[in-house]
């Protein structure tokens, strides 16, 4: 299961989450939006405006989701 988090450096969200996950002992992989080209408009494709995006196969969301996070456990 590949874990893709769409971020931006100061996101206090985005910060929840990994610890999050990282408390879950789960690997994820991070795209900072303001680095990478075309990141943005692959968050907005998914139709979200808000940071973090968690990408799980066909399963995604957007903010800090405590609750999804477990789920993957």
């Amino acid at each position: 299961m590949e874990i893709q988090i769409y971020s931006k450096p100061a996101c206090v969200q985005c910060t929840a989450t990994y610890r999050a996950l990282d408390k879950q002992g789960l690997d994820y992989t991070v795209i900072d939006i303001t680095a990478e080209s075309g990141a943005q408009a692959e968050v907005e494709a998914l139709g979200y405006r808000q940071l973090p995006v968690v990408v799980v196969g066909e399963e995604h969301w957007s903010g800090f989701r405590p609750d999804r996070i477990q789920a993957l456990a």
